[in-house]
């Protein structure tokens, strides 16, 4: 029998996202990254949960904390959009830098470097700088049950 978790993914495959929403939120919320990464893409894409960019943020930056690296790699890209948080090049490149040095557990590996690419080539040299820094400094810290 499939996890909890497989059954919130499996439902989300089959596109009953109202079902695949009643199962990941109860899991989000007790910390299951993988729950949290996806919520936050529902949320950011309205799919059965009403968009919300905050909402969004949240739910990639809880899994994004604990490592997920698609979370990362999509808080990412809200903070270079500034949706559902302040626009800040410095912490999406760090977000990204982490997702990209993480990488090869999925397939997205060309556009991961394609919009690290994008977003170092708006930054100066010390927001570069900053970034790394920062993922460096950065630890993935697991959510208490």
């Amino acid at each position: 029998m499939p996890s909890r978790c497989g059954q919130g993914i499996a439902a989300f495959n089959r596109q009953t996202m109202l079902q695949a929403a009643s199962i990941f939120m109860p899991l989000a919320e007790r910390g299951a990254p993988s729950a949290q990464a996806y919520l936050g893409f529902m949320y950011e894409t309205g799919r059965g949960v009403p968009q919300n960019y905050t909402d969004a943020a949240m739910w990639y930056r809880r899994a994004a904390e604990q490592g997920d690296s698609l979370a990362q790699y999509s808080l990412g890209l809200l903070y270079d959009r500034g949706q559902g948080v302040p626009q800040d090049i410095v912490e999406a490149s760090k977000w990204l830098n982490l997702c990209d040095r993480r990488r090869a557990a999925w397939r997205a590996l060309k556009r991961v470097s394609v919009c690290v690419d994008a977003v170092t080539g708006k930054m100066t040299r010390g927001e570069i700088a900053e970034a790394r820094l920062r993922a460096l400094q950065w630890a993935p810290k697991r959510e208490l049950p």
